[in-house]
Order: structure tokens, then sequence, then C-alpha cells
């Protein structure tokens, strides 16, 4: 626990410190957020502010996890190493967007193709990864199964039998075919769920502190539910633990360390993106933070019940859906505009009253998903 505590807390330091380091020297070089013109009327003052906070938040993750590794005189895990890649990764595709934005003064950076390839080849890596390193005791940081709160029966690793020798991600016995289709459709399952978070978190990114605020939300869910997988491990946790409950999760303290150090860094960073934002995140952030609840809900083996946990990034998305689809379909629009944060905008909401509203919500999703989380542990 003194290790998770030392990560959340260098993090958050670092941040909160760090943070008007950076603006100081993004505003000598005039490295400030473009503001579309069809955007709310209200956004047209933060035209200039500083962006590319995302890096702070970066540089505070390393750090605490690194922190929390010299206090134990440990090295990372797998998991732990993996996730970071993921995140950096990520963290560099919003990066190069967020600069070309700057660079040519307007609200479009890359293209969708050049994002979606960065986070293909990125989401690749880290799935086979993910599958092939197993530990002593045969445990993948990944699995091919599909989870809620763990590894449910459904398995993409489903072609077994005849002499299959073949194992990956803890399925054994595949063919050698078995092992290719189980690798495949990983991959197209790890990429959408990176996809579709990363790109969450990036819509949900359009107010002040609303994006960190309900990322240090997730983040410290994820906390508890790695410090409980951890004490309630297979492999890891008391001997007395009943086997039907607990978890095959690898390297839940690694897990933990970085889910503390990304909750305490997203604090520090809303020190001062809280409104009036002094700073933004960019891509930069909202890429790597989406890619971080992808990531801890794969390796933790909580796939949909990150869903429920970040139940408000999936609210955002779904309203840029509807509205795409029933503006290309019907001509008209289910929304005053959207992400869903704008349409309460121009119904009149302050933007601090939709943050905070949204931040009500986001806690409630956040409840919810830990009871679940928990009700699970107890009926199994």
């Amino acid at each position: 626990m003194t290790a998770i505590l030392v990560s959340s807390a260098v993090s958050l330091l670092v941040a909160l410190l760090g943070t008007p380091a950076l603006i100081k020297f993004l505003e000598r070089r005039h490295y400030g957020q473009f503001i579309r013109d069809d955007g709310p009327e209200g956004h047209f003052i933060k035209r200039g502010t500083p962006t590319m906070g995302g890096l702070v938040i970066i540089i505070a993750l390393v750090l605490g996890y690194a922190a929390a590794n010299l206090v134990e005189l440990r090295t990372p895990r797998a998991s732990g190493i993996l996730l970071l890649f993921l995140i950096v990764g990520l963290g560099l595709i919003g990066f190069l967007d967020d600069f070309e934005k700057i660079s040519r003064q307007r609200s479009l950076g890359l293209t969708p193709w050049q994002k979606m390839l960065g986070q293909a080849v990125i989401g690749i890596a880290f799935s086979v990864a993910g599958l092939l390193f197993a530990d002593r005791n045969g445990l993948t940081p990944a699995s091919t199964r599909i989870s809620f709160a763990r590894d449910s029966l459904i398995d993409m690793a489903f072609l077994r039998g005849g002499n299959g020798s073949f194992s990956l991600g803890g399925a054994t016995g595949l063919t050698l075919a078995g092992a290719a289709v189980a690798l495949l459709l990983f991959i197209l399952w790890s990429n959408f769920l990176i996809t579709a978070w990363s790109n969450a978190v990036n819509l949900t990114d359009g107010l002040d502190g609303l994006a960190a605020g309900a990322s240090a939300m997730v983040f410290g869910a994820y906390t508890l539910v790695s410090v409980w997988q951890s004490n309630q491990s297979c492999v890891y946790g008391h001997p007395d633990i009943v086997v039907n409950t607990c978890y095959q999760v690898r390297d839940p303290r690694d897990l933990a360390m970085i889910a503390a150090a990304l909750m305490g860094a997203c604090f520090g960073f809303l020190w001062w993106n809280a409104s009036p934002a002094k700073i933004f995140m960019g891509d930069t952030g909202s890429l790597a933070l989406g890619g971080a609840v992808a990531g801890m809900s794969i390796l933790s083996r909580t796939e949909f019940l990150a869903v429920i946990l970040g139940g408000l990034f999936l609210a955002e998305v779904i309203s840029v859906i509807l509205q795409v689809v029933s503006f290309k379909s019907t001509g008209k629009r289910v929304f005053r505009m959207a992400p869903l944060h704008h349409h309460f905008e121009l119904g009149g909401w302050t933007e601090v009253n939709v943050v905070i509203r949204f931040w009500i919500v986001a806690g409630l999703c956040v409840v919810a998903a830990l009871g679940l989380f928990y009700a699970e542990f107890l009926v199994s």
C-alpha cells in the first residue's frame, strides 16, 4: 500500500508544481489553443490558452510509477511496462496532433486516417505483447476471454483439440489456426477498445476541467479495483483465498500503482485546468488518458465494467454518433450541438454548471460500477 500512496503523491506533486512551469514555457512560444468559429460563443475568449498539458500528466505518471517501484526496491512488471507503452504511445500521437494544430493555427491537426494508423500500430504492438509473454505461473498480461469483472466463458481462442500444442493468453491446446484466429480477434477487439476509449475522452475534453475531473474518478476506482484484485489474487493473494472468487490477473499491484499515479496526475493538473483554465490537456492528454482506460480494462479483465465506470465518456460518444446519424439520414439534429456537454451549454447552463453536474454523473457511474464489481465477487 505504501508504494501505491507514493505513486499517487509523487504524481500529484509533479503535476501540481510542473504545470505552471509548462504554462510559462508554452506561453513564451505562443503554443496556444485554436478555437473553432462555429463553437459556442463563450469559448472564443479561450483562444490562445496554452495546450498540450497532457505532457505533464504523462511525465507525472512515469515519475510516480518509478518512485513507487523505487520505494519497494522492485523492478516494474510486464503489465506495468505494457500499460505505460500504450499510454505514452497514444500521448505521442496526441502530441503530434496538437503540434500540427498549433503550427498551422487550425482546429484540425493530423488527418483521421493518420490518427487511426498511429492508434492501430500502438494497439497491435500492445495486443501481441499482452498475449505472448507469460510469467512463471503461465499468466499473460492480457487474456483472450471477454471480461466483465473477471474473465467470462466467451473465449476468442475456441479452435482447440486434435494435436493442438499452442498456447496464447492463458488458452492451451490450440491448433496453429486456432492460435492465429484468436490473436487476430484479440487484436481487433483490443484496437476497438483503445480507439473507442481514447476518442471518448478526447470528445469529453471540451470544457474546463471536465475530462481531467472525470478521469481522476475513473482511475481512483481502478486503484481500488486493482488493490482488491491483488489481495484476492489466485497467484499473489493470501494462501487461504477461495479458488472460485480469486482473480486471474497478472501484476495487479503494478496496475494499482499506475492507476493511483494517473489519479494523482489528473488532480494535480485539474488545479490549473479548472475554470477558467490556465492550460488545456490537448489531444496529448485526452488520447493518453483514454488509452489508459482501455489498457486498464484489458489488463485487469474488466472490459465491460469499464463501460459503467466511464459512463460519462460513453454518453459523450453516443451523443456524437446519434447527431451524425440523425443529420445524415433525416437532415435534423438530435442535440443543439454535440458532444453532449455543448448541448447543455447552448441550453443556457453555464460552463461551470455543466462541468459540476457532469462530474456528479461520472461519480455516480463510478459508485455503481464499484458496487457491481463487489457484488460479482460476493456471488462468484
